[in-house]
């Protein structure tokens, strides 16, 4: 990233999907890990991109970017996925100027999550934009947006209740659990992967569930012994994963697996067992769905489950919607006020050379001996200030201020 000019809005696009339109097997297809993340943000310079970030979560997608087209960002990003460039265009949604940037702010927001309200996206924006930072591939512009973004975020979650109520995936998993299993506190649950998801439905099958007969099992056993030891349960190791899934009446799956790591064949003669994959891509093989005895929901089914904390939720839209467009129109005066800049260093510039050219030198050396006092470079810094801030008050349709500097500096170019 090596622009250093201010942006021209209408370069800056987000290319993407989402559970509107691609379900989780296609979503998997297109998810970043971080480690192609990494990969893609040091091709940023030989695909033509000022400046990116993607966020790849359970529920999207999408690249956000400043090029000249947002091909540039679709051939970026399909470099480092499983699906091609074609399915992607097929299933994909494109933004462009403001139309982006209203997307991330309701993307933050929780308002496009698949579970309205969903606060998780705000950790995972942050990291995404924390590694593209990390690589030198985050500039002025979306630096200042991600930073007023996070901003309005904050301000909804504080002033409205649409994270209000315990609503996402993994409460939702509980909530599945507790509906369709009579009994499940004498039921074994196993459970695969202790990071932030599976902590989250760790807890809540504890607090929720009220049963401390959970198994858990992560690649990196440590972890899962710190959980274990917090909430009370029993951990297996990862090398005895297929014995465990085996004997367990219920097995929820948040790993991060590029590959399945339950294969139908491996259920076939198991008994009866509710199977949750809470992962993007599948870490559940889908074909387990087709056995009789597997019950297999995901991410998809499991943000159907509706109740009166959602209706809640869908009341405070307005408020959001209203603290979002407060919180554009303040980056909008920041992304303007940007675009001035040539033209106050180009003013500087230009009173200073008329400090020292030679009319103005003839004239201070006729009056040296009075007392009057000549303009000085903070003199000129006074100017420029006062210029910028009527800039900004003047900035509205119609206004003729920044044209006429122009004209003051095509007049004085001769």
């Amino acid at each position: 990233m090596t622009n250093k000019q201010p942006i021209d809005i209408s370069r800056f696009y987000i290319a993407g999907i989402n559970y509107r339109k691609s379900d989780a097997s296609i979503r998997g297809h297109f998810a970043i890990s971080n480690e192609h993340y990494t990969t893609l943000l040091s091709k940023s310079v030989q695909h033509h991109i000022d400046e990116f970030f993607v966020l790849s979560t359970c529920n999207r997608t999408e690249i956000y970017g400043v090029a000249a087209s947002p091909n540039n960002l679709i051939d970026l990003l399909c470099t480092e996925t499983v699906g091609d460039v074609q399915t992607f265009k097929k299933m994909a949604y494109v933004k462009r100027g403001y139309d982006a940037i209203e997307h991330l702010f309701s993307v933050a927001a929780g308002l496009d999550s698949q579970i309205l309200g969903d606060y998780e996206i705000v950790g995972q924006l942050k990291l995404a934009v924390k590694l593209a930072r990390d690589f030198n591939c985050v500039g002025a512009f979306l630096d200042r947006l991600v930073n007023i973004v996070l901003q309005a975020s904050k301000s909804i979650k504080t002033n409205t209740q649409l994270s209000g109520g315990t609503v996402s995936v993994s409460f939702a998993a509980i909530q599945f659990l507790k509906e369709s299993i009579p009994n499940i506190s004498n039921k074994k649950i196993v459970l695969l992967g202790t990071g932030k998801i599976g902590r989250n439905t760790c807890k809540n099958i504890v607090d929720y569930l009220q049963t401390t007969n959970v198994t858990l099992i992560n690649r990196t056993e440590e972890k899962a012994l710190e959980l274990a030891t917090e909430l009370g349960l029993q951990t297996a190791s990862y090398d005895d994963m297929a014995t465990e899934v085996a004997t367990a009446d219920v097995v929820i799956v948040a790993t991060n697996s590029e590959q399945p790591i339950i294969l139908k064949n491996s259920l076939q003669y198991s008994s009866s067992k509710v199977l949750i994959d809470l992962s993007i891509p599948n870490n559940i093989d889908p074909a387990c769905k087709e056995l009789p005895h597997i019950t297999l929901v995901n991410v998809d089914d499991l943000s159907k489950i509706n109740d009166a904390t959602l209706q809640k939720r869908v009341a405070e839209i307005p408020k959001a919607k209203s603290i979002i467009q407060e919180h554009i129109n303040e980056f909008t005066e920041w992304y303007q006020m940007r675009k001035n800049v040539p033209v106050i260093t180009a003013v500087k510039s230009k009173l200073l050379d008329m400090k020292t050219c030679g009319l103005y030198a003839n004239y201070s050396a006729q009056i040296s001996t009075t007392n009057t006092v000549l303009p000085t470079e903070d003199c000129i810094q006074k100017v420029i200030n006062n210029m910028a801030q009527n800039m900004r008050k003047q900035n509205k349709g119609g206004c003729n201020y920044i044209e006429a500097i122009n004209d003051f500096m095509a007049l004085n170019a001769n």
